[in-house]
């Protein structure tokens, strides 16, 4: 039995591995198990925030207690990659750096240096939201009387301007990629405005020839390489996708090859095996590809981006717009393109004219 420190209560380590807590609330005995001992001391003081108790803190607590509670605390709530990425910047950016401070020292100003020291802005930022998130839970557990990261300064960071193709461009592209073995997949984003990881996930159940649609209710990543399907992140992100003709027929196309070639996948974009296909390798072709053709360097998203561009210029309505990409508001959709126009197409409409073909 490890021994406690004092106000954290019973706590010990189980034959299993696992940690557990108890506490007395109103007669009735309540246990917390978990991983990690701090992270059950973390529920342990939740237990008694709402039991009314005062967890005295011994001020021995540091940042690298607080991340390790927090992050398993979230875990249930966070997506895979979400807390695989929230670890990872613990790991290079908090820890060496904070992870021995005591939280009673931890000031704002030497969080201010941690993050100045870190050249990636867009990295800064994260790390400043990981911190700041942990230190919310702090402050509820009583680790901590205020938040210290609420008086530091939010790292600014200005993203790069993306490459916007022209009409000229994008009729280069669809035209000297067409014998591409990525093509219907290309194509497909442009003509979908679906995510990447969207598309990765879809399955040929999910493909509505009769209706020409597809049902997009899952996305594909990788967690420290393994696959991970999850369901998107909004209930707006849930949705069915009218194509225009040309793609109907690269995905009935995509589903003949596959059968001759005798790939069993389930996927519509398979990897050259039949598994899932990685992002990587859709964005290393796509970058040699725009090489090739002397064209700016686009990313995967960057399609998506180009279709929304495309429909907007072609004056579909911006609520239309927010709902074939899948946002949860049109506040979110007019944030990044700020150039809605009106009009009374479809979105397959708008986007087979916009590319050069018809619906």
């Amino acid at each position: 039995m490890s021994r406690r420190t004092r106000g954290e209560g019973c706590v010990h380590q189980r034959k299993d591995g696992r940690w557990q807590a108890s506490l007395q609330v109103a007669g009735t005995r309540r246990t917390v198990y978990g991983r990690t001992r701090s992270g059950v001391v973390a529920r342990l003081a939740e237990l008694k925030r709402q039991a009314g108790c005062v967890l005295p803190d011994p001020g021995k607590r540091t940042v690298a207690d607080l991340l390790a509670a927090w992050l398993e605390t979230a875990e249930p709530t966070l997506r895979p990659k979400t807390l695989h990425e929230y670890t990872r910047i613990g790991e290079l950016h908090i820890l060496p750096t904070l992870g021995a401070v005591k939280l009673a020292r931890l000031e704002p100003l030497r969080i201010e240096r941690v993050l100045a020291g870190i050249a990636a802005r867009r990295q800064a930022q994260h790390t400043y939201m990981v911190l700041h998130r942990a230190c919310v839970f702090a402050v509820r557990w009583r680790w901590l009387s205020e938040n210290p990261i609420d008086c530091v300064q939010r790292p600014q960071h200005r993203a790069a301007r993306k490459a916007v193709w022209t009409q000229e461009q994008l009729q280069a592209f669809i035209q000297g990629t067409r014998e591409h073995w990525l093509y219907p997949l290309w194509h497909t984003l442009l003509a979908s405005g679906c995510r990447v990881g969207e598309l990765l996930a879809l399955t040929w159940q999910d493909v509505d020839f009769d209706a020409g649609s597809i049902t997009i209710a899952k996305t594909l990543q990788r967690v420290a390489g393994e696959v991970v399907l999850n369901a998107p992140k909004t209930e707006a992100g849930e949705r069915v996708v009218i194509l225009p003709a040309e793609a109907m027929a690269l995905l009935r196309q995509q589903r003949g090859r596959q059968v001759l070639a005798g790939l069993a996948s389930v996927y519509v974009f398979p990897n050259l095996a039949g598994g899932a296909l990685h992002i990587s390798t859709v964005e290393h072709a796509l970058a040699r590809e725009c090489d090739r053709l002397g064209l700016p360097r686009v990313t995967p998203h960057g399609l998506r981006h180009l279709h929304a561009s495309l429909l907007l210029a072609e004056g579909l309505p911006l609520p239309a717009v927010s709902r074939r990409l899948g946002h949860a508001n049109t506040q979110v959709t007019a944030a990044i393109y700020a150039h809605a126009l009106p009009g009374q197409d479809d979105g397959a409409t708008a986007i087979a004219r916009a590319m050069g073909g018809e619906r």
